[in-house]
């Protein structure tokens, strides 16, 4: 019998620099928040337009390390602050555009409109700087602030946003509703990481200051940031770590939920390592092992171990294909040859002159999916989950294993809407990874995740 669920659930699993980084966040948003309040939004019209139809080229991971390691000198720093600048509003725009061309029906409904408006006060906070550089590092540190809002601000997009359609279901179809999802969650992934990029950046290298003697630049901050970090990459990413950790994690809510956990196994290459971004890495390897876990005991297998296989592929030259047109001798991995030149921009490639990728196989005696199912586990749906069930999930009455399905690390309320597997899949093919499926009906379920690192790091 399953035993009865607390409220206060496991920590989620997380490396200290992400968690350090998110409490900073969270207290210079609330300065951030009272400097803004009261002050009304001066977004026209024709000025998001605008914005949102400026050109963008295809942005790579190596763009986000080309400032090098921290800490930054103040040049670098306000280089960094600068290139966040030249990217953010456009992609805000595009946001808000793409939001006021659905129907007027479903904008209007409070949970949509809130993050309408939650992204017309982002644009509006980077408006005054887009004007101008960012010169002093005064500045800087003002635009921290209004980084470290827009971060905050938008942490609970994807719950919100599903609540949204989830009552607006009547009004637009399922297709129509993954469709939007699908791209508008792909492009929140690039401008949170954009963001929290730099504002990695600015903490680890802190103390600065704008004297630029001799003094002062041998003066070497003080930080407690891993030096394998560069802003929220790191560049010796083990993935048989973060499977370690993962495990701990649903293994403590199965035991909640079931009274029993089962074990995991890893074979391959578990010393593996290459550079990526933690945080994706450990929702996408959450959302697989809660699945497996949670198979696995339903079916009565939970003493069969979920064997998990790292394989390493060696690093070979890269010659991926540009995404469209000119990319400035730019090369990134086409992600969706169906989207229109804007969305594709949305995304973030790689560009190196070796990558790495990693393919990890988690294997499971669940049973497999039924045929039946098996085509629309990448789709969001959206009638698993009860207008009740919205209601109980405000008081956390509901089921532990669903509750862990979040984004960016944080805990989100998105049970039973089926955003797992397609989330995983975004950050996954965002840096031209991959994620795929095969069941063998009646036995279980083979997954297979591939990452794409960025190479060697110097």
């Amino acid at each position: 019998m399953a035993t009865s669920i607390p409220r206060a659930l496991p920590s989620r699993p997380g490396c200290r620099f992400p968690l350090t980084l998110r409490r900073c966040i969270a207290r210079r948003s609330s300065t951030q928040s009272e400097n803004w309040a009261g002050r009304p939004f001066d977004v026209a019209k024709d000025n998001v337009a605008q914005l949102a139809a400026s050109p963008r080229r295809p942005l790579t991971l190596a763009d986000l390390l080309k400032h090098g390691r921290p800490p930054l000198d103040k040049e670098a720093l306000l280089a960094s602050a600068n290139f966040t600048l030249s990217l953010l509003p456009a992609r805000l725009a595009s946001r808000i555009q793409a939001l006021r061309n659905l129907p007027f029906i479903v904008v209007s409904n409070p949970h949509v409109s809130k993050i309408y408006h939650n992204y017309l006060h982002s644009l509006s906070t980077l408006i005054p700087y887009q004007q101008r550089r960012i010169t002093t590092l005064e500045e800087e540190n003002q635009f921290g602030d209004v980084l470290a809002d827009l971060v905050q601000t938008h942490t609970n997009t994807i719950p919100v946003l599903a609540r949204g359609f989830l009552e607006c279901r009547k009004y637009v179809s399922p297709a129509d509703v993954t469709s939007f999802l699908d791209t508008h969650l792909r492009a929140r992934i690039g401008t949170r990481l954009i963001a929290e990029q730099h504002l990695a950046l600015h903490y680890a290298s802190q103390p600065i200051k704008d004297d630029t003697s001799a003094e002062s630049s041998a003066q070497a901050p003080k930080s407690s940031i891993p030096p394998n970090y560069i802003g929220v990459i790191d560049t010796a990413l083990q993935p048989a770590r973060i499977i370690r950790q993962c495990e701990d994690f649903v293994g403590e809510i199965c035991e909640l939920k079931y009274g029993v956990r089962p074990s995991l196994k890893i074979g391959g290459e578990p010393d593996a390592s290459f550079a990526h971004i933690p945080v994706h890495i450990e929702y996408i390897i959450t959302e697989l092992l809660k699945n497996a876990f949670r198979a696995s005991i339903e079916n009565g297998n939970e003493r069969e171990p979920i064997e998990v296989t790292i394989a390493a592929a060696p690093d070979v030259p890269g010659d991926q294909p540009p995404i469209s047109g000119d990319n400035d001798n730019d090369t990134a991995i086409e992600l969706d040859s169906e989207g229109d030149r804007a969305n594709r921009n949305e995304y973030i490639g790689y560009s190196a002159p070796s990558s790495q990728s990693i393919t990890i196989r988690i294997r499971d005696r669940g049973g497999g999916i039924p045929p039946e199912v098996l085509p629309h586990i990448w789709s969001y749906s959206f009638t698993t989950f009860s207008d009740m069930d919205v209601q109980n999930s405000e008081n956390r009455n509901m089921d532990a294993l669903n509750t862990i399905s979040a984004s960016g690390g944080h805990l989100s309320s998105i049970a039973g809407l089926g955003y797992g597997l397609p989330l995983s899949r975004a950050y996954a093919e965002y840096f031209g990874g991959s994620i795929a499926v095969q069941s063998l009906w009646g036995w279980g379920t083979d997954v297979y995740l591939t990452l794409q690192g960025v190479g060697r790091i110097d």
